[in-house]
C-alpha cells in the first residue's frame, strides 16, 4: 500500500465534505441506543442469546443498502487484532467499549462510513449516524428514518411511559445522544472556554474531547453532548443542544477576530511555528501534533495559510492516531518509534501538497 493509497483510507469519505459552519463545527453526530425485546441486556445476558443476536444481523443486513447508505459491511470483533480495533476507534466507527469485547461484539459498518451500527455493545444496538458540519436536525431526521427501517425486523424494548428501554439508566427514554465535534481554538487561547465548560454543563449539555466519556481534549477539540434523555423529545434535546452550539460558533469567531486585532503577530507567529514544526520535525508527541495541527487549521482558516488544505488536517489527526501509525507500519511499535514515523508522515503527507 501506497502513502497516498493509506491516506485515502485513514478519513472517511464523508469528513472531505464541507458542511455548514465547518470552520467550527467537524461534524455532528445522533446515536441511536436500542434493545431486543424480552431479552436480557449484554451485562446480563449468556453467551448464547448475544451470539444468537449477532448472527440475526449479519444474516439480515450485511451487505444490505438502505438509502444512501450502501452495502452494509458486518465486522466481528473477535475476528480483529487489537490494533484493527484501536484503528476503527481512531476512527470513530466503534467505541472504545466495543473495542475490549470480543465474542459476540459486532459492527455494521456503511460504505460511506456516515453509519455504524455496533452490536452487543452496552445495549444490543448503538446506531451512530455522522454528517459533516453544523447538521443535527438533518442527522436526527436520517436517524430516524434507518431506525424505522431497522425497526422492520426489530422488537425493540420500549414502554410507553418511560420510553425506550437501555441497560445504563441514564439513556432511558430517547435512547438518543446528539452531539457535535467543535474546533475552539481561539477561546482556548483567550481562556474563555475554562469559564463557559462549566455554565454548558449547567444547561445538562456535557464537554468531553475527541473520543467522548474519558478522553481528553487534544488540539482544541470537543465533543458537546445532551445529558438528559428522559422527559424531552429527540426535537427538543437537539434544539437545546443547537442554540447552545450556534452561541459558541458566534464567541469562537469573535475571539478569533480579537486575536488577529490584539495579538496579530504572535498569533501569526504561533501558526507558522507550528506549520514549521509539522514540516521538518523529525519526532513528534502526539499531543504536541495535535496541537500543531490546531493552529495550522486555525491560519487556515483565517486565511494566514493558503497552501494546505483542512482536509489534509483531518487525515493528519486521525493517521497520527497511535493505532493507525501501528497499523501502516504492520507492526506493534514503542512509543519512541510511534513519534518518529508519527513526524516522517506529517512531513511526507505535506510535500504532497506542494
Amino acid at each position: 500500500m501506497t502513502l497516498q493509497q493509506f491516506m485515502n483510507e485513514a478519513i472517511s469519505p464523508w469528513m472531505r465534505k464541507d458542511g455548514p459552519d465547518s470552520d467550527i463545527v467537524l461534524s455532528s453526530r445522533i446515536r441511536l441506543a436500542r434493545n431486543f425485546a424480552n431479552v436480557p441486556y449484554p451485562i446480563a445476558a449468556d453467551p448464547k442469546e448475544l451470539e444468537e443476536i449477532r448472527s440475526f444481523f449479519k444474516e439480515k443486513y450485511e451487505g444490505q443498502d438502505f438509502g444512501s447508505y450502501k452495502d452494509l459491511a458486518f465486522v466481528s470483533i473477535r475476528d480483529l487484532s487489537a490494533i484493527e480495533r484501536r484503528v476503527l476507534v481512531e476512527k470513530h466507527l466503534i467505541s472504545p467499549l466495543l473495542a475490549k469485547h470480543s465474542e459476540a461484539a459486532a459492527v455494521l459498518i456503511s460504505e460511506n462510513e456516515q453509519v455504524s451500527l455496533m452490536i452487543n455493545e452496552e445495549d444490543h444496538i448503538r446506531l451512530q449516524l455522522y454528517l459533516p458540519g453544523f447538521q443535527l436536525s438533518e442527522a436526527l431526521q436520517q436517524a430516524f428514518e434507518f431506525d424505522d427501517w431497522l425497526e422492520e425486523k426489530i422488537n425493540y424494548a420500549f414502554d410507553e411511559t418511560r420510553g425506550y428501554l437501555t441497560s445504563c439508566p441514564t439513556n432511558v427514554g430517547t435512547g438518543m445522544r446528539a452531539s457535535v465535534m467543535m474546533h475552539l481554538p481561539a477561546l482556548v487561547l483567550t481562556k474563555q472556554i475554562n469559564r463557559m465548560i462549566p455554565a454548558i454543563n449547567q444547561l445538562g449539555l456535557v464537554v468531553r474531547g475527541i473520543y467522548g466519556e474519558g478522553s481528553e481534549a487534544q488540539g482544541n477539540i470537543f465533543q458537546i453532548s445532551n445529558q438528559i434523555t428522559l422527559g424531552k423529545s429527540e426535537q427538543d434535546i437537539v434544539a437545546d443542544l443547537q442554540s447552545v452550539v450556534k452561541q459558541l460558533i458566534e464567541q469562537e469567531r469573535y475571539a478569533r477576530q480579537q486575536l488577529i486585532k490584539q495579538s496579530g503577530d504572535k498569533l501569526e507567529d504561533r501558526i507558522y511555528r507550528s506549520y514549521g514544526v509539522l514540516a521538518y520535525a523529525r519526532i513528534i508527541e502526539s499531543k504536541e501534533a495535535a496541537t500543531c495541527l490546531s493552529n495550522v487549521r486555525l491560519g487556515i482558516d483565517l486565511g494566514l495559510l493558503k497552501n494546505v488544505s483542512r482536509n489534509i488536517l483531518n487525515e493528519l489527526m486521525i493517521l497520527t492516531q497511535p493505532g493507525f501509525l501501528q497499523h501502516y507500519a504492520k507492526k506493534t511499535l514503542a512509543a519512541s518509534e510511534r513519534d518518529q514515523l508519527r513526524a516522517s508522515l506529517i512531513r511526507q503527507r505535506l510535500q504532497l501538497e506542494q
